[in-house]
């Protein structure tokens, strides 16, 4: 991981030094060449080994027994049976009434499920089998994500681990929900910003090589910004999956619009901000449009059907019903019926929870109980809650708080853009909560998962790293050595917690007693 020196030399721009020109071109100082340089070495096959193990052992563990228990548990009641429906009607179908279903969330998360269906049928391996191996995919872009961040082949194998090793995750990615599927590609949508960030700071340090003066050339050199351009793709998916992802996208717009800023103050062009602010914005509004395709793709089967809900709302209503414009008129009524819905759901839930209580596990949910069959005892139990690994859990707010003052003490760029994310994925349901009182649950906060771990992760590279950096041989410090020792007992105790709680993660049948040693917080988990 970077040390603290060398992170505060690169966020914290100096004047570019004058360097003599050679050939015509104008030579590029050391310290803007270092700050423009990203990840060079992302095919280091070390990094890619870590990655293909960890991801090997979380698709295991997430495929394994994947079709139990049988049936349907919690809201798989919806979700894969509009799936298969789809898959007959191009829509959500109502059996009861042989038409149209009113459904509340769009339809990729669904159509995503539907894949397995198709391959297995209307079985629990057919409706589990996509929601398996996005989260086995999640682990993967997650490793790759914090290798691009600390350039650390140890710290990237440290937050696919603890993901692997994650209760949440586990139970989300061996169930039929949606929630799944809107991680996976807030996720992507990060990581393609973050590929963009070191594009952009290639693509000006090309121009430096290539001549560009910035004191005498006012226009910025002309970078496409492809990876931001894919941004948009994954974003659209995720909106495609559930509409809570439209939360991140000021929050990544601003990333992407202050990594731009600060590329530019790195290459020496004055008035960094003034300088590019129109193109920036320019590049996000087209990728926001992007975005915006995607969406409507996903409603591919609402478009090319007559069956779907509202399809004709206008028409059945003795309103003009124009080509095309008609049918985005009906989607927009859909939409604004959908959201009046979400906005009045106050109805109570014994399951129910409160964003403060997230990262606390002050109310995990049961997705499923059963206390029969042969476990050996009296009484026995089988439940699958939907627990994060407590001491992993546990470890988020210190983590925060921890991330806040690095960033602050550092002036790290890693550190504001994992709070950030962070932030996004929670604290618009504190405005929801105190607002509307809406009904919400655990779950929620799975978009926000992965910038968590990487705050633990970013917190265990400090502890290991000595201000110096890490050393190998007679040079090794106390310091280092104790920071070692400090991470691999957190890991191991990780491990261990996660390996504890695993029969209440995949709903294994335990004698009663051993399943309420398990409810660490009595009524809280029950």
């Amino acid at each position: 991981m970077t040390t603290a020196a060398t992170a505060e030399k690169e966020i914290t721009p100096e004047p570019p030094v004058e360097a003599p020109e050679s050939g015509g071109v104008r030579a590029i100082p050391e310290v803007v060449r270092r700050r423009l340089t990203g990840l060079d070495n992302w095919l280091n096959p070390y990094s890619w080994i870590v990655t293909g193990v960890i991801v090997v052992i979380a698709a295991i563990l997430r495929l394994n027994g994947v079709s139990s228990p049988k049936g349907y548990i919690f809201d798989e009641v919806y979700y894969p049976t509009d799936a298969w429906d789809m898959l007959q009607h191009g829509v959500e179908w109502d059996e009861k009434t042989n038409g149209p279903a009113y459904v509340v969330h769009p339809p990729l998360g669904k159509w995503l499920i539907s894949l397995g269906e198709l391959i297995f049928g209307n079985t629990e391996l057919g409706w589990r089998l996509m929601p398996a191996i996005a989260g086995t995919v999640m682990i993967l872009v997650l490793i790759r994500v914090a290798y691009r961040l600390f350039h650390s082949v140890l710290l990237a194998g440290l937050a696919g681990l603890l993901m692997t090793l994650d209760g949440f995750q586990l139970v989300l990615s061996r169930t039929s929900l949606l929630d799944i599927f809107l991680g996976l590609f807030v996720l992507m949508t990060f990581a393609a910003i973050v590929i963009d960030r070191d594009h952009y700071r290639r693509g000006l340090l090309r121009a430096l090589e290539n001549g560009f003066d910035p004191e005498k050339t006012p226009a910025v050199p002309r970078i496409v910004p492809w990876w931001l351009l894919v941004a948009g793709v994954s974003f659209g998916m995720a909106c495609g999956v559930k509409w809570s992802a439209l939360a991140f996208a000021p929050f990544f717009a601003a990333l992407v619009i202050v990594w731009r800023v600060q590329a530019r103050r790195s290459a020496g062009i004055r008035g960094p901000f003034l300088a590019g602010i129109i193109g920036d914005l320019g590049w996000l509004i087209l990728t926001l449009g992007i975005s915006f395709v995607v969406y409507l793709a996903a409603w591919t089967g609402w478009f090319v059907t007559d069956d779907g809900y509202f399809r004709h709302y206008r028409e059945a209503n003795g309103l003009s019903e124009p080509p095309i414009f008609g049918a985005l008129m009906n989607l927009w009524h859909y939409h604004s019926e959908a959201y009046k819905f979400h906005s009045g759901l106050t109805e109570r839930h014994v399951y129910q929870s409160w964003p403060w209580q997230w990262l606390l596990l002050g109310r995990p949910v049961a997705f499923y109980w059963n206390n029969g069959g042969d476990c050996g005892a009296p009484s026995c139990a089988r439940e699958v809650l939907l627990l994060g690994t407590p001491i992993l859990w546990w470890s988020f707010l210190p983590a925060l708080a921890a991330l806040v003052w690095f960033g602050l003490a550092r002036r790290d760029w890693r550190a504001w853009a994992i709070g950030t994310g962070a932030v996004a994925g929670i604290l618009p349901w504190f405005y929801y909560a105190i607002k509307d009182g809406r009904t919400m649950f655990s779950f929620y906060v799975l978009p926000a998962l992965p910038f968590l771990i990487l705050a633990v992760v970013y917190v265990l590279g400090a502890i290991m790293t000595p201000k110096e950096g890490i050393t190998s041989g007679p040079g090794r410090t106390d310091r280092q050595l104790i920071g070692t020792i400090v991470v691999t007992a957190y890991v191991v105790a990780v491990a261990l917690c996660f390996a504890y709680f695993y029969p209440v993660f995949v709903g294994q049948l335990i004698p009663y007693d051993s399943w309420s040693q398990r409810m660490w917080l009595g009524g809280r988990w029950i």
